[in-house]
């Protein structure tokens, strides 16, 4: 019986509606949020290794947008009454297959409009994060994965942004910047 009541708790599919300053306005399911573009609460956790490589992902065919590209370790969205921190390794383990220390690192908004109508408006949490183990991914978000060196990431934006995220091209300057 609780299994069942799981899977109709709808805490799972609804984001924080936020203002420009990050404070709290209200909720709303994650894909309505999406489908009208309203500002909602976000993270992002960028996995670096001894090395100074990032951790890339490549998002899984079958997401609803972004299908196929690469982009940071992980991201998703804080639950009602989640901080951001416990939101991140939560989110880690279920997509990534391990959990790591991280730290915030900066915040950043943005708004990408995509081919099939849905709209990321988001108030973005960037966390670092340090591993240097191997991930066991959750198919079901994640394609494939690799560690990769910040001037090889650079060149492949450069020459293939189509491959990236909307949201990872727009915070791996700042995420390298912050690295330096």
């Amino acid at each position: 019986m609780i299994a069942e009541l799981e899977t109709v708790n709808t805490d799972k599919d609804e984001v924080i509606l936020v203002n420009e300053f990050d404070r709290s306005v209200g909720l709303m399911s994650k894909m309505e949020a999406h489908e009208k573009g309203v500002l909602h609460r976000a993270f992002s956790v960028f996995v670096v290794n001894p090395y100074g490589e990032i951790m890339l992902q490549r998002r899984a065919l079958s997401k609803y947008h972004s299908p196929g590209l690469w982009t940071n370790t992980c991201c998703s969205h804080q639950r009602k009454g989640e901080e951001t921190r416990d939101a991140a390794h939560r989110r880690m383990k279920e997509e990534m297959g391990f959990d790591c220390p991280m730290s915030a690192a900066f915040q950043f908004t943005y708004k990408a409009e995509f081919d099939n109508g849905m709209i990321e408006h988001e108030y973005d949490h960037v966390l670092i994060g340090e591993f240097n183990g191997s991930a066991t991914p959750n198919p079901e978000e994640v394609e494939e994965w690799k560690f990769m060196a910040i001037a090889d990431i650079e060149s492949g934006i450069e020459e293939n942004p189509e491959q990236y995220t909307e949201w990872f091209k727009i915070a791996f300057p700042k995420v390298k910047e912050y690295l330096a």
